[in-house]
């Protein structure tokens, strides 16, 4: 029949998967290199920020008369018996004014042991920052303040 010629490409559509499995490829590495990349850096963060984390639980435990949450973040041989704590809160607030954390800056973490400079500031004189040069150290796993405050 005349006309009727088989053609060489029926049934292919001229797609091929190969482009898609490229591009796929090329994802896969980007996406293992940023875990990578996270899963490397991930230790040395997040003990600083476990420390920071513990300067700041402090503080606040002690504004908020959490003493739980004050032996929690605080090395077990600073702690005193719960009625000294809040009686030394008390007298610090009356005086100076609720304390803050402004920055915790400088954190270096060797093993269980860490160094940080806290700045804290008072509600009674915002503008005069007091620098504490604190040590922390890890209890039962959980990074604790080992260094009495302002």
């Amino acid at each position: 029949m005349i006309g009727e010629g088989r053609r060489d490409d029926e049934g292919d559509s001229g797609a091929t998967p190969w482009p898609f499995i490229g591009a796929l490829t090329i994802i896969v590495l980007v996406l293992l290199g940023v875990w990578a990349l996270q899963h490397f850096n991930r230790g040395d963060d997040t003990q600083r920020e476990a420390v920071v984390r513990a300067a700041l639980g402090q503080n606040d435990a002690l504004q908020r008369g959490s003493y739980a949450d004050f032996q929690a973040n605080t090395c077990a041989h600073l702690v005193s018996p719960e009625a000294a704590v809040q009686a030394r809160q008390q007298e610090s607030v009356a005086r100076r004014g609720a304390r803050y954390v402004e920055n915790v800056t400088g954190v270096s973490v060797d093993g269980d042991q860490a160094k940080a400079d806290i700045v804290y500031y008072f509600a009674g004189a915002k503008d005069d920052k007091i620098n504490v040069a604190a040590s922390f150290v890890r209890e039962d796993g959980t990074w604790r303040v080992c260094t009495d405050g302002p």
